[in-house]
């Protein structure tokens, strides 16, 4: 009777310590994705957050018109985030200007990243972000409320059959910045 609560005891252990290894390598996994992903994104040029666009045509083709959609959403952030006008129609190679809000409704500080997404998805490659407020981290004060801009310009190489861009930004408080309540 006592070589069962013996195997028993045996079995949980070696259970425990697999579980063990296994939630040590899910969080190291975890915790290296964050630069894996900069990287890819690095290596494919795409979705570089640090680095400001250089529009490659300055000429402006009046004889074209395209609607951009502006949105905002705020992912476990304790913000309220929106444009201030919701679409403006540009001519490609015209430099355009529109501003977000951003509020922090949490009484401490709050750091956090914005990362853009496009639809269509191959109109990324023509929209060109010169200035932008996802280059950097936002850090916003207690009861904060902040405009910022964002400056761009849509390439005149934009396939004749898009004749819209919705423009999404998402933020993301960044983790180890800011206080959590």
């Amino acid at each position: 009777m006592s070589a069962k609560p013996d195997r028993r005891g045996e079995t949980n252990r070696r259970m425990l310590l697999r579980l063990s290894v296994i939630a040590v390598a899910m969080f190291g996994f975890g915790y290296a994705l964050v630069p894996f992903y900069y990287a890819i994104c690095q290596a494919l040029g795409v979705n570089d957050l640090i680095q400001a666009d250089a529009p490659r045509n300055t000429q402006v083709d009046a004889s074209r018109s395209i609607t951009v959609e502006f949105d905002a959403n705020v992912h476990d952030a304790p913000m309220h985030f929106r444009p201030v006008v919701r679409h403006m129609t540009v001519h490609p190679g015209q430099l355009a200007t529109v501003e977000y809000e951003i509020a922090n409704v949490r009484g401490v500080p709050v750091t956090a990243q914005a990362i853009p997404s496009y639809g269509p998805s191959r109109a990324a490659e023509h929209f060109h972000k010169v200035e932008c407020f996802c280059f950097t981290q936002q850090t916003l004060a207690a009861g904060e409320t902040r405009r910022m801009p964002l400056v761009f310009v849509v390439d005149p190489a934009l396939p004749k059959d898009v004749n819209t861009i919705t423009l999404s930004y998402t933020f993301f408080e960044v983790a180890g910045r800011g206080g959590r309540s």
